[in-house]
């Protein structure tokens, strides 16, 4: 059985972040929590920064940012376990060599049970006849089950997820998202998305982000993830969610 190793057993907090590109504030004094092996989503308007504070979190802005970054864990992106929207596989190496890259990269000799733990989990996945296939051979389904198998088996209890499901078709996406929040239990979750019936079937908290300042908390409902997309209970939070998405002053009330 695959097991993880590192954790980190309570909430992480994130005070008064801040990030400038050539002098124009993309975000600033942002404070939020994670909340411990929890999943929450953030969605907004394109273009109003979830991408690049996601990037601020993982320790990836480049130096043409200036940025201010201040939470209870010293040297968080240690910690941090980074799936990009694209699922970035390398064409020339195998499934397995694939989600094997951080040895290669960090030049850390992979040893017998690391191939061990890597075939797990492909085989939890639905990929083990593929572990040898190269990318092109895969389906953009399976590719991203790959790029989910590459971020688990860097073994971090943070882990943060851009729009990671967005390009599946519906059948794939759903098959996708449930595979993802059974094997994330117990870690600590940011996913950015733009679907707020996503948000709402995978997150125990949700933010909108309204550049520069603003965090708006939505409103979720009382039962817990995973929730079922033909739950009829979820309609009233999808309207409102997208009306505090189209930044209107008249925000639907949602009864608990």
């Amino acid at each position: 059985m695959y097991l993880y190793h590192m954790s980190i057993d309570t909430d992480v907090n994130v005070y008064h972040a801040r990030l400038d590109y050539q002098g124009e504030p993309i975000f600033q004094d942002l404070s939020f929590c994670l909340a411990y092996g929890q999943w929450t989503c953030l969605l907004g308007k394109s273009g109003c920064g979830k991408t690049s504070l996601l990037k601020l979190l993982a320790n990836l802005i480049t130096p043409v940012y200036t940025s201010a970054l201040s939470t209870n864990y010293p040297n968080l992106s240690q910690h941090i376990a980074y799936m990009a929207q694209a699922d970035l596989l390398l064409p020339w190496l195998s499934v397995l060599d694939n989600v094997l890259w951080r040895h290669r990269l960090r030049q850390i000799p992979c040893q017998p049970v690391h191939r061990e733990q890597a075939i797990e989990l492909l085989d939890q996945v639905g990929l083990y006849a593929h572990r040898e296939a190269l990318p092109h051979q895969l389906s953009g389904g399976m590719r991203q089950r790959v790029a989910l198998v590459r971020t688990l088996l860097q073994d971090k209890p943070i882990v943060l997820m851009d729009e990671p499901f967005g390009a599946l078709d519906a059948i794939t996406r759903d098959q996708i998202q449930r595979l993802a929040f059974r094997l994330l239990q117990g870690k600590t979750v940011l996913m950015v998305t733009h679907d707020p019936l996503e948000a709402l079937r995978l997150s125990h908290h949700a933010f909108i982000l309204q550049a520069p300042r603003r965090l708006l908390r939505c409103a979720l409902p009382d039962t817990a993830p995973f929730r079922g997309r033909q739950d009829l209970n979820l309609m009233p939070y999808h309207d409102s969610i997208l009306n505090q998405l189209q930044g209107s002053d008249q925000v639907l009330h949602v009864r608990a």
